[in-house]
Protein backbone atom coordinates (compact mmCIF):
# COMPACT_ATOMS: atom_id res chain seq x y z
CA UNK A 1 0.00 0.00 0.00
CA UNK A 2 3.12 2.32 0.76
CA UNK A 3 4.71 1.74 -2.13
CA UNK A 4 1.26 1.89 -4.14
CA UNK A 5 0.48 5.56 -2.59
CA UNK A 6 4.13 6.65 -3.27
CA UNK A 7 3.86 5.65 -6.50
CA UNK A 8 0.59 7.90 -6.75
CA UNK A 9 2.76 10.63 -5.18
CA UNK A 10 5.99 11.02 -7.82
CA UNK A 11 3.25 10.53 -10.20
CA UNK A 12 1.73 13.71 -9.55
CA UNK A 13 4.96 15.14 -9.12
CA UNK A 14 6.12 14.59 -12.27
CA UNK A 15 3.70 15.72 -14.08
CA UNK A 16 4.43 19.41 -12.17
CA UNK A 17 7.36 20.00 -11.56
CA UNK A 18 9.89 17.45 -13.64
CA UNK A 19 13.07 16.62 -12.44
CA UNK A 20 14.18 18.71 -9.87
CA UNK A 21 18.28 18.79 -8.74
CA UNK A 22 19.51 19.45 -5.46
CA UNK A 23 22.79 21.40 -6.18
CA UNK A 24 25.50 22.53 -8.63
CA UNK A 25 26.37 18.49 -9.29
CA UNK A 26 23.09 17.74 -10.48
CA UNK A 27 22.22 15.73 -7.49
CA UNK A 28 18.54 14.09 -7.84
CA UNK A 29 15.99 15.08 -5.23
CA UNK A 30 14.06 11.42 -4.22
CA UNK A 31 10.62 12.39 -2.25
CA UNK A 32 10.21 9.56 0.52
CA UNK A 33 8.72 9.35 3.73
CA UNK A 34 11.71 10.89 5.42
CA UNK A 35 11.83 13.34 3.38
CA UNK A 36 11.14 17.44 4.60
CA UNK A 37 7.65 18.37 3.52
CA UNK A 38 6.20 21.46 4.64
CA UNK A 39 2.83 23.27 4.05
CA UNK A 40 2.56 26.72 2.40
CA UNK A 41 2.63 28.20 5.77
CA UNK A 42 6.04 26.27 6.41
CA UNK A 43 4.63 23.88 8.54
CA UNK A 44 7.25 21.05 8.26
CA UNK A 45 4.02 17.83 7.53
CA UNK A 46 4.60 14.28 8.69
CA UNK A 47 4.79 11.56 5.71
CA UNK A 48 1.14 10.05 7.19
CA UNK A 49 -0.05 13.90 6.38
CA UNK A 50 1.20 14.72 3.05
CA UNK A 51 0.43 11.82 1.64
CA UNK A 52 -3.20 11.90 2.65
CA UNK A 53 -3.20 15.72 1.46
CA UNK A 54 -2.03 14.42 -2.14
CA UNK A 55 -4.18 11.45 -2.75
CA UNK A 56 -6.82 13.39 -2.50
CA UNK A 57 -6.20 14.66 -6.09
CA UNK A 58 -6.34 18.12 -4.76
CA UNK A 59 -2.66 18.94 -3.32
CA UNK A 60 0.72 18.18 -5.20
CA UNK A 61 4.01 18.85 -4.11
CA UNK A 62 7.36 20.58 -5.57
CA UNK A 63 10.43 21.53 -4.89
CA UNK A 64 10.61 24.28 -2.52
CA UNK A 65 14.31 25.32 -3.32
CA UNK A 66 15.41 25.43 0.09
CA UNK A 67 17.32 23.20 2.01
CA UNK A 68 17.49 22.46 5.59
CA UNK A 69 20.47 23.15 7.44
CA UNK A 70 22.11 19.76 7.17
CA UNK A 71 21.64 20.27 3.44
CA UNK A 72 18.42 18.14 2.92
CA UNK A 73 15.95 19.41 0.37
CA UNK A 74 12.56 20.87 0.86
CA UNK A 75 9.67 19.93 -0.62
CA UNK A 76 6.30 22.37 -0.22
CA UNK A 77 2.21 20.25 -0.59
CA UNK A 78 0.20 22.84 -1.87
CA UNK A 79 -3.19 23.33 -3.05
CA UNK A 80 -4.12 23.27 -6.99
CA UNK A 81 -6.02 25.03 -8.93
CA UNK A 82 -9.18 23.25 -9.58
CA UNK A 83 -8.25 23.51 -13.84
CA UNK A 84 -4.75 22.13 -12.71
CA UNK A 85 -6.28 19.67 -10.51
CA UNK A 86 -8.80 18.72 -13.24
CA UNK A 87 -5.49 18.71 -15.68
CA UNK A 88 -3.50 16.05 -13.49
CA UNK A 89 -6.57 13.57 -13.27
CA UNK A 90 -7.43 13.72 -17.12
CA UNK A 91 -3.47 12.56 -17.59
CA UNK A 92 -3.83 10.21 -14.78
CA UNK A 93 -4.23 5.99 -15.89
CA UNK A 94 -8.43 5.35 -15.34
CA UNK A 95 -8.95 3.35 -12.59
CA UNK A 96 -8.61 -0.51 -12.39
CA UNK A 97 -11.73 -2.12 -13.31
CA UNK A 98 -13.58 -4.42 -10.78
CA UNK A 99 -13.38 -8.26 -12.14
CA UNK A 100 -16.71 -8.57 -10.91
CA UNK A 101 -18.50 -5.99 -12.93
CA UNK A 102 -16.88 -5.52 -16.59
CA UNK A 103 -17.69 -2.73 -18.57
CA UNK A 104 -20.45 -3.61 -21.43
CA UNK A 105 -21.89 -5.95 -19.92
CA UNK A 106 -25.27 -6.30 -19.26
CA UNK A 107 -26.23 -5.85 -15.53
CA UNK A 108 -27.98 -8.81 -13.57
CA UNK A 109 -30.04 -6.81 -10.75
CA UNK A 110 -31.40 -7.63 -7.97
CA UNK A 111 -34.18 -6.60 -5.27
CA UNK A 112 -33.44 -4.61 -2.02
CA UNK A 113 -34.89 -2.77 0.99
CA UNK A 114 -32.47 0.46 2.53
CA UNK A 115 -32.13 0.88 6.28
CA UNK A 116 -34.80 3.45 6.10
CA UNK A 117 -37.14 1.18 4.66
CA UNK A 118 -37.08 2.55 0.85
CA UNK A 119 -37.84 -0.24 -1.91
CA UNK A 120 -35.52 -0.78 -4.78
CA UNK A 121 -35.82 -3.14 -7.77
CA UNK A 122 -32.70 -2.90 -10.10
CA UNK A 123 -33.55 -5.98 -12.21
CA UNK A 124 -35.54 -3.41 -14.56
CA UNK A 125 -33.98 0.18 -14.02
CA UNK A 126 -34.24 1.66 -17.38
CA UNK A 127 -34.03 5.33 -17.77
CA UNK A 128 -32.15 5.30 -14.74
CA UNK A 129 -28.59 5.40 -13.82
CA UNK A 130 -27.56 3.53 -10.82
CA UNK A 131 -24.81 4.00 -8.86
CA UNK A 132 -23.56 1.26 -6.27
CA UNK A 133 -20.74 1.50 -3.90
CA UNK A 134 -20.03 -1.55 -1.91
CA UNK A 135 -18.14 -1.27 1.54
CA UNK A 136 -18.04 -1.65 5.28
CA UNK A 137 -17.24 0.83 8.19
CA UNK A 138 -14.08 -0.18 9.09
CA UNK A 139 -12.71 0.33 5.74
CA UNK A 140 -10.48 3.13 5.78
CA UNK A 141 -10.56 4.35 2.14
CA UNK A 142 -14.30 3.63 2.33
CA UNK A 143 -14.74 5.98 5.18
CA UNK A 144 -12.30 8.49 3.41
CA UNK A 145 -14.46 8.91 0.28
CA UNK A 146 -17.90 9.64 1.60
CA UNK A 147 -18.07 13.22 1.51
CA UNK A 148 -16.89 13.47 -2.05
CA UNK A 149 -19.52 10.66 -2.78
CA UNK A 150 -21.84 13.20 -1.12
CA UNK A 151 -21.13 15.72 -3.10
CA UNK A 152 -21.96 13.60 -6.26
CA UNK A 153 -25.78 12.89 -4.75
CA UNK A 154 -25.75 16.49 -4.05
CA UNK A 155 -24.16 17.33 -7.94
CA UNK A 156 -27.35 14.90 -9.22
CA UNK A 157 -30.19 14.89 -6.74
CA UNK A 158 -32.63 16.29 -9.69
CA UNK A 159 -31.51 13.96 -11.71
CA UNK A 160 -32.45 10.64 -12.68
CA UNK A 161 -29.78 8.53 -10.93
CA UNK A 162 -30.06 6.32 -7.95
CA UNK A 163 -26.93 5.85 -5.35
CA UNK A 164 -26.66 2.64 -3.28
CA UNK A 165 -24.32 2.19 -0.58
CA UNK A 166 -24.01 -1.70 -0.16
CA UNK A 167 -22.96 -1.91 3.48
CA UNK A 168 -21.16 -5.52 5.01
CA UNK A 169 -22.60 -4.03 8.48
CA UNK A 170 -25.72 -4.79 10.15
CA UNK A 171 -28.11 -2.04 10.72
CA UNK A 172 -27.52 -1.17 14.27
CA UNK A 173 -23.83 -0.53 13.56
CA UNK A 174 -24.97 1.84 10.23
CA UNK A 175 -27.51 3.91 12.38
CA UNK A 176 -24.22 4.34 15.26
CA UNK A 177 -21.92 5.03 12.52
CA UNK A 178 -24.16 7.55 10.21
CA UNK A 179 -24.75 9.84 13.80
CA UNK A 180 -20.94 11.19 13.26
CA UNK A 181 -20.25 9.99 10.02
CA UNK A 182 -23.63 11.40 7.53
CA UNK A 183 -23.87 9.39 4.02
CA UNK A 184 -26.26 10.75 1.61
CA UNK A 185 -26.37 7.31 -0.47
CA UNK A 186 -29.35 4.81 0.24
CA UNK A 187 -28.02 2.58 2.48
CA UNK A 188 -28.32 -1.33 1.95
CA UNK A 189 -27.43 -3.34 5.43
CA UNK A 190 -26.29 -6.61 6.13
CA UNK A 191 -25.12 -6.55 2.23
CA UNK A 192 -22.80 -9.50 2.28
CA UNK A 193 -24.87 -12.01 0.69
CA UNK A 194 -25.54 -9.29 -2.35
CA UNK A 195 -21.33 -8.81 -2.20
CA UNK A 196 -20.90 -12.64 -2.85
CA UNK A 197 -23.17 -12.95 -5.39
CA UNK A 198 -21.06 -10.69 -7.65
CA UNK A 199 -18.08 -11.70 -6.21
CA UNK A 200 -16.90 -8.67 -4.82
CA UNK A 201 -13.83 -9.14 -2.49
CA UNK A 202 -12.49 -6.14 -2.30
CA UNK A 203 -13.52 -2.78 -1.23
CA UNK A 204 -14.75 -0.14 -2.02
CA UNK A 205 -15.72 -1.14 -5.33
CA UNK A 206 -17.69 1.23 -6.98
CA UNK A 207 -20.30 0.71 -10.23
CA UNK A 208 -21.98 2.70 -12.60
CA UNK A 209 -25.06 1.38 -14.91
CA UNK A 210 -26.01 3.03 -17.65
CA UNK A 211 -29.48 3.97 -18.51
CA UNK A 212 -30.08 0.56 -20.58
CA UNK A 213 -29.07 -1.54 -17.96
CA UNK A 214 -25.34 -1.78 -19.26
CA UNK A 215 -22.01 -1.75 -17.00
CA UNK A 216 -20.73 1.35 -17.83
CA UNK A 217 -17.80 1.67 -15.02
CA UNK A 218 -16.63 -0.45 -12.20
CA UNK A 219 -13.44 -0.03 -10.17
CA UNK A 220 -11.83 -2.02 -6.95
CA UNK A 221 -10.06 0.54 -4.23
CA UNK A 222 -9.71 3.75 -4.34
CA UNK A 223 -7.46 5.96 -6.44
CA UNK A 224 -6.90 10.13 -6.64
CA UNK A 225 -9.54 10.00 -9.77
CA UNK A 226 -12.23 7.58 -8.65
CA UNK A 227 -14.77 10.12 -7.46
CA UNK A 228 -13.57 11.92 -11.02
CA UNK A 229 -14.37 8.65 -13.78
CA UNK A 230 -17.51 8.10 -11.21
CA UNK A 231 -18.67 11.39 -12.39
CA UNK A 232 -17.61 11.01 -16.27
CA UNK A 233 -19.18 7.77 -16.35
CA UNK A 234 -22.31 9.01 -14.63
CA UNK A 235 -22.35 12.24 -16.99
CA UNK A 236 -21.61 10.09 -20.12
CA UNK A 237 -24.50 7.54 -19.13
CA UNK A 238 -27.15 10.93 -18.80
CA UNK A 239 -26.49 12.52 -21.84
CA UNK A 240 -27.72 9.19 -24.01
CA UNK A 241 -30.78 9.51 -25.18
Amino acid sequence: MIKASLSIILLMISLIAGAQTVNNQSKKRVLNEQSVVRGENGQVYPASIWKKLVQTGKYAIKSRNTSTETGQPEWVVYELTAEHAKAILEKMAKPRQSASFVAGEKFQGFRTSDINGNKFDLRNTVGKVIVLNFWFINCPPCKSEIPDLNKLTETYKDKDVIFLAVALDPKYDLKEFLKTNPFSYNIIDSGRFIADKYGVKGYPTHVVIDKMGIIKFSTLGLAPNTIAWIQKSIDESLAVN
